[in-house]
C-alpha cells in the first residue's frame, strides 16, 4: 500500500484515532523526560549513584541519537509498523527496568533503552501523519503535537514531586510505563492501515553508512559520559578514543564546517547543539543543588525545571511575533546570549552565602532565551536550504539537539564529579560556568548564520 492510498481509504474515524493516540503517547514521552530530570536527585540518593548521575541524565539522549537515524530510514524504506512496534516495546521496556532498579547502573541501563524507545516512537508517528491524514488536516495535527512537547512543563515536575516526596520514585517510571502500555494498544485499529513499505530510494550503501555513522556517534558519546563519571586510570584513554571516533562520524552527520560555525546552516546547526548544551547542563545539574546542597524538596526543585519550561514556551510565542527579516536575524545572537545570562545567574544559586532563590528568576530568563532562537534557527535553516535537502537539514538539526546535550552533560558531569567531594558547591558553580561559557559560544555562532536569503550560495 502506498502513502497515497493509505490517506485516501483512511476514514475520519481512524485519523481522529491516530490524533489522540499520537498525542497521547508525545505527552508520555515529554512528561518522562521533565520527571526524571526532577527526580534524579531523589534517585542518586537511594541508590547510592551519584557518580553515575550524568550517565543516567545523558543516557536517553545518546541513544536517541542512534534511535532518531535509525528510525528515519528504516520508516523510509520499510514504512512506519516495524519502527512503531519496536518503540512501544523498548519505551515502557525501559521504564520498568528503570523503576525496578536495584542499582544506579540498572538505571541507567534503563534510561538508554527509554531513549532508544523515545526515539523509535515519535519519528513514525511524523511519517504516519503524511500516510494517513488528509493535507488540510496535517497542520492541525502537527500544532497538536507541538502542544503535547508543551503541556507537561505546566504541572508535570511538580506532580513528580509529589510522587516522589510522598510515594517513591519508582513509581514516576513504573506509572509511565502502565500508561504507555494502555495508549499503546490504541494504535491496534491504525496497524493493518499503516503502509507495509515505504517509498524511499536511497542506496543500501548510503543508508548504511548513515547509520553507523549514527551509531558510532552515539557510542562515543556514551562512552564520554560514562569515562567522565568513572574518572578512573582508563578514562582519559577512553576518551580519547571517543573522540576520535567522533571526528570519523559527525562528518556524515553535520553539515560540512559546522565545527567551524561556517557562517550559515553549519552556524545554525552548531548553534543548536550549543544551545543545548547549555540549558541541559542547567537543568541536569540545578535540581541536585537545590535538593543535595539545600535541602530543597523534590517538588520545590521541579518547580524550577516548570519555570523554565514555561518561559521556554513565552520565548517561543514572542519569536513567533517577529516578522521582520532584521528583528529575526537578532533573534539568532539574541536568544542564545539572554539564555547565557540566565545560566549566569542562575549560577549565582552556587555561590557561597547566596540565596538558592536565585534559580528562580536565572532559570526563567534561561528558558525565554533558549525559546527564543530554537524555532528561529530551525526556520533560517529550512530557508536557506533548497526544498529538496530540508529532510537532511531536518535531521542535522535533530542529530545537533541530541549530540550537543549528550556530549554538555559529559563534559559538566565530569567537572562537577571532579570538584564535589571538595564540600560546598563549588562543584555544580563549575558546572554551571561551564554552561554560560558554552552559551557564549552559541551566541557567536547564532552571529554567524547568514541574515538574508543572498546567503543562500554560501549555506
Amino acid at each position: 500500500m502506498t502513502r497515497a492510498s493509505a490517506r485516501a481509504t483512511a476514514p475520519p474515524d481512524l485519523v481522529r484515532l491516530l490524533l489522540v493516540a499520537s498525542v497521547v503517547l508525545i505527552t508520555l514521552v515529554a512528561f518522562e523526560n521533565l520527571a526524571a530530570s526532577a527526580a534524579l536527585p531523589a534517585v542518586s540518593e537511594e541508590l547510592e549513584g551519584l557518580r553515575l548521575y550524568p550517565v543516567a541524565a545523558g543516557a536517553p539522549l545518546a541513544a536517541q541519537l542512534v534511535a532518531t537515524a535509525v528510525a528515519g530510514r528504516w520508516a523510509d524504506a520499510r514504512g512506519p509498523r516495524p519502527v512503531l512496534l519496536l518503540g512501544l516495546v523498548l519505551f515502557p521496556l525501559g521504564l520498568v527496568l528503570a523503576g525496578t532498579a536495584p542499582t544506579m547502573e540498572v538505571l541507567a541501563l534503563g534510561r538508554g533503552v527509554q531513549g532508544l524507545g523515545g526515539g523509535f516512537l515519535i519519528v513514525p508517528l511524523y511519517v504516519l501523519v503524511g500516510a494517513i491524514v488528509p493535507p488540510a488536516r496535517q497542520p492541525g495535527f502537527f500544532a497538536w503535537f507541538s502542544a503535547a512537547w508543551v503541556v507537561p512543563a505546566l504541572g508535570g515536575p511538580a506532580l513528580t514531586g509529589l510522587v516522589v516526596d510522598h510515594a517513591s520514585w519508582r513509581w514516576v517510571f513504573l506509572g509511565a510505563a502502565v500508561l504507555v502500555g494502555t495508549a499503546a494498544l490504541s494504535f491496534t485499529p491504525l496497524l493493518r492501515h499503516m503502509p507495509a513499505r515505504g517509498t524511499a530510494h536511497a542506496s543500501g550503501p548510503a543508508v548504511r553508512g548513515l547509520v553507523l555513522a549514527a551509531t558510532g556517534a552515539g557510542a562515543a558519546v556514551a562512552v564520554l559520559q560514562v569515562a567522565g563519571s568513572a574518572q578512573q586510570g582508563w578514562s582519559l584513554p577512553a576518551v580519547g578514543m571517543a573522540l576520535a571516533v567522533l571526528a570519523v562520524c559527525l562528518p556524515r552527520l553535520l553539515p560540512s564546517g559546522t565545527v567551524r560555525l561556517r557562517a550559515g546552516v553549519p552556524a545554525a546547526v552548531a548553534c543548536r547543539a550549543l544551545l543545548n548544551a547549555t540549558f541541559m547542563t542547567s537543568q541536569t545539574f540545578l535540581p541536585l543543588l537545590l535538593v543535595r546542597e539545600y535541602g530543597w524538596s523534590v517538588t520545590a526543585a521541579g518547580f524550577v525545571v516548570a519555570v523554565s519550561s514555561l518561559t521556554w514556551a513565552v520565548g517561543a510565542f514572542v519569536q513567533g511575533r517577529v516578522a521582520s527579516e532584521a528583528g529575526r536575524a537578532r533573534l539568532t545572537w539574541a536568544g542564545p546570549l539572554v539564555l547565557a545570562v540566565g545560566t549566569l545567574v542562575t549560577a549565582g544559586a552556587a555561590l557561597p552565602g547566596a540565596s538558592p532563590w536565585l534559580a528562580v528568576p536565572g532559570s526563567a530568563v534561561a528558558g525565554l532565551g533558549i525559546g527564543m532562537v530554537y524555532p528561529a534557527l530551525t526556520v533560517l535553516a529550512l530557508r536557506l536550504t533548497p526544498a529538496a535537502q530540508h529532510g537532511e537539514v531536518s535531521a542535522s538539526l535533530q542529530v545537533a539537539d541530541a549530540l550537543g546535550a549528550a556530549t554538555g552533560l559529559a563534559a559538566s558531569g565530569a567537572i562537577v564529579l571532579a570538584l564535589i567531594d571538595s564540600g560546598g558547591t563549588v562543584a555544580y558553580l563549575a558546572g554551571l560556568l561551564l554552561a554560560t561559557a558554552v552559551g557564549l559560544l552559541a551566541t557567536a555562532a547564532g552571529a554567524r548564520a547568514p541574515r538574508n536569503s543572498s546567503a543562500l550560495a554560501d549555506a
